[in-house]
């Protein structure tokens, strides 16, 4: 289970290990908290006061400071499984839904002819049109892609690079996807 880490200004940051959020509330570092109580950890006694100390653990946190990182910034990183989730496991050329071991990664301007291999030339194909597409452009295979790629904003990226997205979280962040976001299909 993954903590959904934000910035005091509400920005997604990282996902973070429960440990890594315990650090951050015994640091005192978290600012706000929302979501629901994922975890309850019990430490020691106080020799003084004799009570033993207790730290609770929300879904979701905001921490203290300004991150070092615009996260507007950054680029969603290119992974098989991203783009499959992205893409709902659907072919963009046949329209079928598969298991991710049937599907592969397709480049639209493929390599062979300089196509770069970015988030804009991508789409998900099962084995089977991927090896009849080959070497070719969608039109010189006579083949007219089902959907367009895109590249996932920062929210879609935080959800596409978790896949056990507690039901509070993914309410947070859908709320700020793009209307446009296949997500919300």
């Amino acid at each position: 289970m993954k903590v959904l880490k934000l910035s005091a200004q509400g920005l997604p940051q990282s996902w973070i290990s429960l440990e890594e959020a315990v650090l951050h509330y015994a640091a005192d570092e978290v600012r706000w908290e929302s979501g629901g109580e994922v975890a309850v950890f019990h430490g020691g006694t106080n020799a003084i006061t004799g009570q033993q100390s207790i730290i609770t653990v929300n879904s979701i946190i905001g921490t203290k400071g300004v991150p070092n990182i615009n996260p507007f910034d950054l680029k969603s990183g290119l992974t098989n499984d991203k783009l499959f989730s992205r893409d709902r496991n659907v072919c963009a050329y046949c329209g079928d839904h598969f298991h991710e071991s049937e599907l592969t990664r397709e480049h639209i301007r493929p390599v062979g002819q300089g196509g770069p291999n970015v988030w804009m030339n991508v789409v998900t194909a099962c084995k089977s049109c991927n090896h009849r597409k080959g070497n070719r452009t969608p039109e010189q295979a006579r083949m007219p892609l089902l959907y367009t790629p895109y590249e996932p904003s920062l929210w879609e990226d935080f959800i596409l690079r978790n896949r056990r997205i507690l039901a509070d979280q993914m309410e947070f962040l859908m709320a700020h996807v793009p209307k446009s976001s296949r997500l919300l299909v």
